[in-house]
């Protein structure tokens, strides 16, 4: 049965064309030099090929499954720059581009990253994404479970699980963030309406995998109030290593979020890539507190004054805070010291599906 999110999103439901078939690759390099090492190395390799010098362009035909193995080659043949000023264009079958391929024509990089992403284009169609668990509980009492995120898996079709750092690169890499992004959003939710999860629930989102939040939210928003999940428990949760770098365009995804009726976190807050401007920009209903800056943070000073400064800026602001990598007791016993709201981590839970329905109580 085919996922209802899914099925309302066109741009993001469109997945790439796997590169395993026969066809041709049209390359467009960026200088004279680049297309005589391209047609050099051609004709080395015995590749049948065409040259088009009114085009500056190379022809190559390529047979079912060689795609990978030219993609591995190319590497070695151009520069880093030369393969990021290449425009390519892999086109089925036999037939000359037309304006309906324009659209497709995009960097080589892109290219070869299609070309070993096969295996992400097959998971996505066959909706193979699903959701593992990680409760989030109450500081002064960790037995009370407040909400649970859900945390993106891959299931490969032995039925093993692919880590979301393998998938997150491969899809930026080939260009497909926007269809992994919405196929975690969907998985997400359809799993915790399955196992009839209580409490909040906290969603990821990438920022830069959306074009127009009215326009490519609107499906997610229309799934959850099918779902009848009560919008207040809803926390749609940034990315905070993934930011955009335009500004307005993540407060417009928030405040669409907001008039939605969800609440807003901000994930990774003291990562490398946070700033306290983000505070004042998004104002989210909740922080959360990186593992990092919570590893052993009992021993190191630098880590303890960052933190407790956090802590007394969103205690002032009425900001929810969450401990996220609570790994030792002793790391527990600080944040609860200094007044956080929230706890996450191993210590507590590691993540799974079906979700934990009940977590261990810790005292002092």
């Amino acid at each position: 049965m085919s996922d209802p999110l899914l099925a309302q999103c066109g741009r993001c439901q469109t997945l790439p064309s796997k590169v395993e078939q026969t066809g041709q690759l049209f390359l467009w390099p960026p200088l004279g030099h680049s297309l005589g090492k391209l047609v050099a190395f051609m004709r080395g390799s015995g590749l049948e090929h065409q040259l088009r010098p009114e085009a500056q362009c190379v022809v190559v035909q390529l047979e079912e499954g060689a795609a990978g193995a030219l993609a591995l080659r190319l590497a070695d043949v151009l520069t880093r720059e030369e393969i990021r000023g290449t425009r390519a264009l892999f086109k089925q079958g036999t037939g000359e581009p037309d304006l309906t391929d324009f659209p497709k024509v995009g960097p080589l990089q892109q290219f070869l990253s299609l070309s070993r992403a096969g295996w992400l284009v097959d998971m996505l169609a066959e909706q193979r994404v699903t959701s593992h668990f990680q409760p989030i509980v109450h500081a002064n009492d960790t037995r009370r479970i407040f909400a649970h995120e859900a945390l993106m898996r891959g299931v490969e079709q032995d039925g093993s699980f692919v880590p979301p750092s393998k998938m997150m690169e491969t899809a930026r890499g080939a260009d497909m963030l926007f269809q992994l992004d919405l196929a975690a959003r969907a998985a997400a939710i359809r799993e915790a309406v399955r196992h009839g999860l209580d409490g909040a629930l906290f969603i990821n989102f990438t920022p830069t995998a959306i074009y127009d939040p009215a326009y490519c939210l609107r499906s997610t928003v229309s799934v959850i109030k099918d779902a009848g999940l009560e919008p207040r428990k809803v926390v749609f949760e940034v990315i905070e290593s993934d930011h955009a770098q335009d500004t307005r365009h993540l407060r417009a995804i928030i405040d669409f979020y907001r008039k939605a009726g969800f609440l807003v976190a901000l994930d990774d807050l003291g990562a490398g890539h946070s700033s306290l401007n983000l505070i004042h920009q998004l104002r989210p209903d909740i922080m959360k507190l990186d593992m990092e800056l919570i590893r052993n943070i009992h021993e190191d000073e630098y880590k303890a004054s960052i933190t407790q400064k956090l802590l007394e800026i969103a205690q002032k602001l009425n900001i929810l805070t969450v401990a996220e990598g609570i790994e030792t007791l002793e790391e527990l016993r600080w944040v609860r010291a200094h007044g956080v709201d929230y706890l996450q981590g191993y210590l507590i839970a590691r993540p799974q599906n079906p979700p934990v329905q009940s977590t261990p109580h810790f005292t002092g």
